[in-house]
């Protein structure tokens, strides 16, 4: 029996439940979730959220048709928090929203081909330690000489009781460890980079959220996206249309995955992060809702502010610009980027990160949640001041969404230095990929390809 993850109803109720908390329903409406989330229990369903990637036996018919409508009644109640999803009330939401926009022009090669080598190689860098909790990416490091983290993961000296308490993440060992490593590994992080590509050179900048969801169709493999990427092309399978496709019993709407997805909006914006920021927002509204369209937004800002600014301040503030201050995700930034200002010691600065997002237990946001990496990539892109190899190595050891977080901050920091230290390439800069025509492609033709949609 094929169990797919991330889509059963039984499996999303813990994650709505979750998300109730987070978007203040429960706080607003506590009677009424309360009664939901008793309701379900007492039917036998379970009261957290299924740990993720788990494939628990199938609930039974009346279970499922439960979970079905505990979802659609907890998505009826409203959230009470200022956090809008459309543009045009994010906007309205923005004191600071730029009102000028930079004449658009070519973009500098250097600094694309730096966002690409940077991008995958912050990648690649947490690849292998995915899913392992930050003590023991700390642990592995230390017990191979690499700490603080200066080069890639290996296993070559590590113990074999370190070995066994911190399992490299099994997908990812084989392709990633500095021993492993021939070319750039297949990655969605990179994947989602590639069809972004591709949407600006089939549809161009006037491209629509309905170009975005035909383009995943017809070319990315339903096997190759996850959380709230899988529940949308689910929903588009189904007939659901966007912006429904983000928000149909799709408890993942504001977790990390359209935050990834947005670099190349910003490179071919170069300088112009309110361009950058509206083309992240017609992508992020097909799975994405509010803290989830804002991760994406403020990626993609930063990323075209990189490909001009003289220093990591310019980038942080653009990205903020785009963001309602008022939100969860704004405030998480700005106290992020307050701590790295002030705090030298970045462990004392994630520590802080910690206690605010928490760690992987009950309460805290889950590890793939945007709002925590946000907040871990302005840190990190702080912390390190332009130093590429300190930078994706804060992102990484800050034990969150480690592939995901490093590979933001290295397209950033890779842009604004126009390259990356010769260590963080790879002998082959090819990059594998399941997506047509793009398997075995090298960085150097993404860049340029890149750069052909700013001219």
């Amino acid at each position: 029996m094929i169990r797919l993850t991330w889509v059963q109803p039984e499996d999303l109720v813990g994650h709505e439940l979750r998300q109730a908390f987070e978007d203040g329903r429960y706080d607003r409406h506590r009677k009424e979730v309360t009664a939901i989330t008793e309701r379900w229990r007492r039917a036998g369903g379970p009261g957290a959220p299924p740990r993720a990637g788990a494939s628990p036996e199938p609930a039974p018919p009346e279970l499922r048709r439960l979970a079905g409508q505990v979802l659609d009644e907890l998505a009826a109640i409203p959230s009470p928090l200022p956090e809008p999803s459309s543009l045009d009330e994010i906007v309205a939401a923005c004191p600071s929203w730029p009102s000028s926009r930079p004449g658009r022009g070519g973009a500098d090669p250097d600094r694309v081909l730096g966002a690409w080598l940077g991008r995958a190689a912050g990648c690649v860098l947490g690849k292998p330690v995915e899913k392992i909790p930050r003590a023991g990416i700390r642990e592995i490091a230390e017990a191979t000489g690499n700490w603080p983290i200066r080069g890639w993961f290996t296993a070559i000296g590590l113990p074999a009781d370190v070995a066994a308490h911190w399992p490299w993440n099994r997908r990812s060992a084989a392709t990633s460890l500095a021993e492993n490593i021939d070319g750039i590994p297949e990655d969605d992080d990179l994947n989602f980079p590639l069809l972004a590509l591709s949407l600006l050179e089939r549809c161009g900048r006037g491209f629509t959220t309905d170009d975005v969801a035909r383009l995943w169709l017809d070319e990315l493999p339903g096997g190759r996206v996850f959380t709230a990427e899988r529940v949308a092309y689910r929903n588009l399978l189904a007939g659901i249309e966007p912006p429904e496709t983000a928000t149909y019993r799709n408890p993942f709407r504001e977790w990390i995955g359209a935050l990834i997805r947005v670099d190349v909006y910003g490179w071919a914006n170069p300088g112009d992060p309110v361009a950058a920021a509206e083309f992240a927002h017609r992508d992020a509204r097909l799975s994405h809702t509010a803290n989830g369209i804002y991760g994406a937004m403020f990626a993609a800002a930063m990323c075209a502010r990189a490909m001009t600014a003289s220093c990591v301040d310019e980038v942080i503030e653009a990205g903020l610009a785009v963001v309602p201050p008022e939100s969860r995700l704004a405030r998480a930034v700005r106290t992020a980027v307050a701590d790295a200002r002030e705090e030298p010691d970045f462990e004392r600065v994630v520590d802080r990160l910690y206690e605010r997002h928490g760690d992987r237990g009950h309460g805290a946001l889950h590890w793939v949640h945007t709002i925590n990496n946000a907040a871990l990539i302005a840190a990190a892109v702080v912390h390190g001041r332009g130093d590429f190899t300190t930078s994706i190595a804060a992102a990484v050891a800050g034990g969150w969404d480690t592939d995901s977080a490093g590979a933001t901050v290295g397209s950033i920091v890779g842009a604004l230095n126009g390259g990356v230290p010769r260590q963080w390439t790879t002998r082959r800069s090819r990059l594998a990929s399941s997506l047509a025509g793009f398997d075995g492609i090298g960085l150097d033709e993404l860049a340029r390809r890149t750069v052909a949609l700013t001219g």
